[in-house]
């Protein structure tokens, strides 16, 4: 049975322009593509900026969701979705309804307000769907596109671990944010 697009992804993992969808083995190169740009690295993970193969990211997104978290890819709406960014809830603890979110959109895509619409999508998706109570996550103090977008969500700053790492001979801090289901609830209906 052929089914519409429209069909194959659920309201809950849609919004205006983007859709949440299955990471396909498929996404590997276009991730990869991503991974080759060094700023984009370093606003990703503390590891020496060094691109991975296209089947390391493949893997990794696999083991992922083998481990019980969930992936997804982030795609355009329309007649030719195109990739733009990975986002994923990881290291639940179930019973206490708690989780990370993962995050990543293509250097090519930053500042059209995907970041924004994937991560509502996200969160909806943790709050609504999964259930979970309480979201946190990571961020590098340099990171402040990220940051914005974060508090600008309802994310709170909730603490940081000192100079963590070391970026061109300078120290910075990484910062922990965490937002709580009743407080996304209160803002998002607000």
């Amino acid at each position: 049975m052929d089914r519409s697009k429209a069909d194959r992804v659920s309201n809950h993992l849609a919004g205006p322009r983007l859709y949440l969808d299955a990471v396909a083995a498929d996404d590997g190169p276009a991730v990869a593509a991503w991974h080759r740009d060094g700023m984009f690295l370093r606003h990703l993970d503390a590891a020496p900026a060094a691109p991975p193969a296209a089947e390391a990211l493949t893997a990794a997104w696999s083991t992922l969701k083998a481990a019980g978290g969930f992936p997804f890819a982030v795609r355009t709406q329309g007649e030719a979705p195109r990739l733009v960014g990975l986002v994923a809830l990881d290291e639940i603890l179930w019973a206490q309804r708690v989780g990370w979110i993962a995050m990543e959109i293509a250097p090519s895509e930053w500042g059209q307000g995907f970041g924004r619409e994937a991560l509502g999508l996200l969160l909806r998706f943790a709050f609504d769907e999964v259930n979970l109570r309480r979201l946190s996550l990571t961020v590098f103090a340099y990171n402040t596109r990220a940051i914005r977008l974060y508090e600008g969500m309802g994310f709170v700053r909730e603490g940081s671990h000192r100079e963590f790492l070391v970026r061109d001979g300078q120290p910075h801090d990484m910062l922990l944010y965490g937002l709580l289901e009743r407080e996304w609830r209160a803002t998002r209906h607000a």
